[in-house]
């Protein structure tokens, strides 16, 4: 399988948190449009964490964007997640791949980032929809 083309974000690097790796995201990729994937959202500390579900009714809302130059946006945001070699394990997150469902019709494989630690005593979001629970304006 070849590494996807694509990155989904449903966390602080979304537009609406105007955050400055947010610009990085933009300065290597496209914004496609709004997706889903299947998983359960979760506060962390500040910040949401998602882990992954085989329940259809569980989905976490993000963007999804067309990489343009996979290096250096990868490292770049593995560095930004916590994950990459230069941080030390068990990381946080995950990079892995994920199906998104498009908002428009018809499904992606794309990279994101995967919580991968406990979720014990972890506020769950049920609106699997990080900017509606930060109450961050659109």
């Amino acid at each position: 399988m070849t590494d996807p083309a694509f990155i989904f974000v449903y966390g602080t690097l979304r537009k609406a948190f105007n955050h400055p790796m947010h610009q990085v995201l933009l300065a290597h990729s496209q914004y496609v449009g709004e997706g889903v994937i299947s998983g359960k959202l979760y506060e962390i500390a500040g910040y949401p964490g998602v882990i992954e579900s085989n329940d259809p009714a569980e989905t976490v809302t993000g963007e999804l964007y067309r990489i343009d130059k996979a290096e250096p946006l990868l490292s770049l945001l593995d560095d930004y997640e916590e994950c990459s070699p230069d941080f030390p394990a068990p990381h946080e997150y995950l990079r892995k791949p994920v199906k998104v469902h498009l908002s428009t019709g018809g499904s992606v494989s794309a990279w994101c980032y995967v919580y991968h630690s406990s979720i014990r005593d972890r506020q769950l979001i049920k609106s699997g929809d990080y900017i509606a629970f930060s109450h961050v304006a659109t």
